[in-house]
């Protein structure tokens, strides 16, 4: 059985980094947070209603997400045609995991996050990492970019960003984007999956176990890992539905990404999730 010991082996120095980033993240949010009298930036609980409209947020999404993939199935590259028609052929079930999130009482606050965060929001300065673009989603009204949300929205999108930096490396010719193009090649892609999986599972598991450990300081997290796990696991799922809208407008080549993001979390939900509990 895989051991963080053995992570800690092939991986290298970079799960050292990644827990980092979490420390970072958690005092990000934990400054957020804080008590305030401006009604901007003070902390709100996550009501019954606020759980019934982000659900309903979820739904319209996939809704719209799932037809537009089925309108251009027939032009997806090949080899990402049998995941997508899996996807279309799950709404039900993603349907149902994010009804998850109604059917239990979240303890939890609602807070101003970053709204945007990802890889590209992080600068790395040698020994420390610095949070930038703080003004959200630029497809989002400002009025959307100030709305109060769970931090774990924040988290969601970070483990996201791992999921593409560990699957985009894989990609050969026609879809990289400069960098090391055909330095994977087409009849490697197999062998090396598995460990772009495992990379993902572990950076991705170290990062939130750091978050937890400082953030869980604070009183906006759910109160139990239950809690916690239900509201995770929709966010990853609907941030990963939203990629698959995005990539169909911006990279349909780079689609294959977000629909196995998609396959991954409802076969085995958040993989580093499971890894924290």
């Amino acid at each position: 059985a895989d051991t963080p010991v053995l992570a800690r082996e092939t991986i290298g120095p970079y799960l050292e980094a990644a827990a980092l980033q979490g420390r970072r993240t958690a005092e990000m949010h934990n400054a957020l947070a804080r008590p305030t009298e401006d009604p901007n930036f003070a902390p709100e609980p996550m009501s019954v209603l606020y759980l019934r409209s982000i659900y309903q947020s979820m739904r319209s999404l996939t809704g719209r997400v799932l037809h537009q993939l089925q309108r251009k199935l027939p032009s997806l590259p090949e080899d990402a045609k049998p995941l997508a028609q899996t996807i279309l052929a799950s709404e039900a079930e993603i349907f149902q995991r994010f009804r998850a999130v109604t059917k239990q009482k979240i303890e939890a606050l609602r807070t101003r996050c970053h709204g945007d965060y990802h890889l590209g929001q992080v600068l790395y300065t040698g020994k420390d990492f610095l949070i930038i673009d703080f003004e959200g989603e630029p497809a989002r009204s400002i009025t959307e970019r100030r709305l109060k949300r769970s931090p774990l929205r924040d988290i969601a999108g970070m483990i996201r960003s791992f999921h593409y930096a560990a699957y985009g490396s894989l990609k050969g010719d026609g879809a990289r984007r400069g960098g090391s193009a055909g330095v994977i090649r087409p009849e490697d892609v197999p062998v090396l999956e598995p460990w772009a999986r495992y990379w993902f599972v572990w950076v991705s598991a170290t990062f939130l176990r750091s978050y937890l450990e400082l953030a869980r300081r604070g009183d906006y997290l759910p109160r139990t890992q239950q809690q916690l796990t239900t509201l995770l696991q929709a966010l990853l799922l609907e941030k990963a539905v939203y990629e698959v809208g995005y990539e169909l407008n911006s990279r349909p080549d780079w689609v294959g990404i977000p629909l196995l993001g998609v396959e991954q979390l409802l076969r085995s939900g958040s993989e580093a999730q499971c890894k924290v509990e």
